[in-house]
């Protein structure tokens, strides 16, 4: 391995991904005055950055600690360390004091007043240009260089034979998702070869897939709903997570927001289990409970009872309903017996639907999976098991929902990373 990094340039530090969270290390490792070099597979660094919050870039999330963790369910917990040194308002501080400028929108998010990803990147590359951080693109590293007897990194040798040494090597080559923007999974391999382990991946903040008749017969495709409550239900009829936001039907399944944040929870689910189809159920009036809608509706006893839905549903929706509690839309509300009531009120506030899975992992906005974060030191996100090595971003097994949730933990792991990554190279 010495003669393999014969004549080979040395770094302090070695990015390997220029995404959000590698470029992020990069600039906390280059600020305390060592030299570091990035290795991006892309000509240019930064494009899955481009892409999120759809194309403009959602930088974080103004919430509360405790709020941001639990919408972070695969792993928040392992975060508190980090927030604890670098959190969401130091993410705003970073970018409001680079000139910036940063809004804030519903739920929390924030943005770039421009609406423009490429600010946010512009902001990154300009700060990785004053700190004289060099860049090497459209060559993929091949492999981490290991000392496998010293338990410790030696380099990275690249797909086109170069090889570069350095006291510290983070690894923030992102997941699976997005594979066009060159996340293909490489750092689970590179991972592996320290002798990390790598837990179950699997597709989140992703499509549903759905054989209910209406799905396959296409009679409800693009039909919304707005703010409704979607909850997964375990095997024992308990309820495993809710969330009340929109959603749609598809040609395939259903999406929309509350969709995909059930979505990984929906896979794991079926993972486990090894059933055939997950049970998710649809509150159509999170708002109002069934004695209101009984009330409202008997207020209404002449009008016809496809008239009466429509107040709480799109039409579409309201004749699904009725096709299901077997009765006849345009009669009168009037006319309907207990029973039929009772099963229209079921049906509106926990109307069920089924999944037999997701779109594939390459389909969805996150990683679910990754490297275990139990072997992986939470205050320094350095590996427990070889020296040197660092990890960052969604590679690590911690996945979040949309809205911000994601990319804070990027750009918190990654600044981490970075910070001790270069205070480690030193020794």
């Amino acid at each position: 391995m010495t003669n393999q990094l014969k004549n080979s340039k040395r770094y302090d530090v070695i990015v390997v991904g220029g995404g959000s969270s590698g470029l992020m290390a990069a600039i906390n490792a280059a600020q305390q005055g060592v030299n570091v070099l990035v290795i991006d597979k892309n000509r240019k660094p930064g494009r899955k950055l481009l892409l999120s919050g759809g194309t403009r870039c959602n930088v974080t999330n103004r919430t509360t600690r405790e709020d941001l963790i639990k919408h972070i369910p695969g792993n928040g917990k392992f975060l508190y360390s980090a927030l604890n040194q670098f959190d969401q308002e130091d993410i705003v501080e970073f970018f409001e004091s680079r000139g910036v400028e940063l809004k804030e929108e519903d739920h929390g998010r924030m943005f770039p007043v421009t609406d423009k990803s490429q600010t946010i990147l512009d902001a990154l590359l300009k700060e990785l240009e004053q700190h004289d951080v060099t860049f090497k693109l459209h060559d993929p590293v091949d492999k981490v260089l290991y000392d496998l007897d010293e338990k410790k990194v030696l380099g990275v040798k690249t797909k086109s034979g170069e090889t570069f040494q350095a006291g510290s090597v983070i690894l923030a080559v992102g997941g699976k998702a997005y594979p066009k923007t060159g996340t293909t999974g490489d750092g689970y391999k590179f991972a592996k070869a320290a002798g990390h382990t790598i837990t179950q991946l699997y597709p989140t903040e992703v499509p549903l897939l759905s054989d209910d008749i209406y799905i396959k017969e296409r009679t409800m495709q693009g039909v919304p709903l707005r703010d409704v409550n979607v909850t997964v239900w375990d095997e024992n009829g308990k309820p495993i997570v809710e969330h009340n936001l929109d959603m749609i039907f598809t040609h395939f399944g259903y999406s929309g927001p509350a969709i995909l944040r059930c979505s990984g929870h929906v896979n794991q689910y079926l993972e486990r289990t090894h059933a055939p189809v997950c049970h998710l159920s649809i509150d159509l009036t999170p708002e109002l409970s069934q004695e209101t809608l009984k009330a409202q509706a008997e207020n209404q006893r002449d009008k016809q009872v496809l008239t009466i839905l429509k107040q709480w549903m799109p039409e579409r929706m309201a004749e699904l309903i009725c096709t299901q509690v077997k009765i006849d839309p345009a009669n009168p509300y009037k006319q309907m017996i207990h029973g039929q009531v009772d099963a229209l009120m079921q049906y509106i506030k926990a109307f069920p639907i089924t999944a037999h899975g997701s779109k594939p992992i390459e389909k969805g906005y996150v990683t679910g999976g990754g490297v275990a974060t139990n072997e992986v030191n939470p205050k320094t996100m350095e590996s427990k098991l070889m020296h040197g090595l660092y990890f960052c971003g969604e590679l690590l097994d911690i996945n979040g929902y949309t809205g911000g949730y994601n990319i804070t933990s990027a750009f918190v792991t990654g600044t981490i990373a970075g910070r001790y990554a270069a205070w480690g190279s030193f020794g």
